[in-house]
């Protein structure tokens, strides 16, 4: 796999990085929002650019090139958050991957179902690496987040009627929001939360 992460302590860069690359995995590594964004960027176009060379062809969902397996993202860190590099891989590219590290998994959950409308992995800091490894290996999870999506579509779909109403925009409610956790829990096999 070919994984991006961005981490702003350099000694836990430092350890996922050789976590993965002893299960043979290709990792680069920023550690700031900003670079993690510029790499992606760069390596999505230079992708984009063997797939598609006339620059102006759009490419449909099926020919969407993803640059990596998967991003790793800290929650918090200087410069851009983890949240508004989410924000601008996924304006790039839908389709991409991606886990949050986080010491603050309930927070990271409502704000990527506030922020992103959509569910995204978590890994609740601190952890071992090898549930790093295993939660990075595991397909299955991103697969089945996509039914927890539908609970999400749900939530939007009520915060769209009640714009529509002129009532302020509806955020997840404590008791959505525990059942997508409950929901995200299995789906991850209650590895690291």
């Amino acid at each position: 796999m070919n994984v991006l992460v961005a981490e702003d302590d350099k000694d836990i860069a430092l350890s996922y990085k050789l976590a993965l690359e002893r299960h043979n995995h290709v990792v680069s590594i920023t550690y700031n929002g900003t670079d993690c964004i510029t790499q992606y960027r760069n390596v999505y176009q230079s992708i984009k650019d063997r797939v598609a060379p006339d620059r102006d062809q759009k490419l449909n969902k099926k020919d969407n090139p993803s640059p990596f397996d998967v991003v790793v993202l800290d929650y918090k860190m200087p410069d851009k958050d983890g949240m508004e590099v989410a924000k601008e891989i996924l304006h790039i590219n839908q389709q991409q991957r991606i886990i949050f590290a986080s010491a603050y998994v309930i927070e990271t959950l409502k704000d990527s179902v506030k922020e992103l409308n959509r569910v995204v992995e978590l890994l609740q800091k601190p952890f071992t690496m090898e549930a790093f490894v295993s939660t990075i290996e595991d397909n299955e999870a991103y697969e089945g987040l996509k039914m927890l999506m539908v609970n999400i579509r749900d939530i939007e779909a009520r915060k769209q009627r009640r714009k529509k109403k002129d009532v302020q925009t509806h955020t997840p409610s404590e008791e959505q929001i525990k059942s997508l956790f409950e929901g995200l829990r299995k789906i991850q096999k209650h590895r690291t939360f």
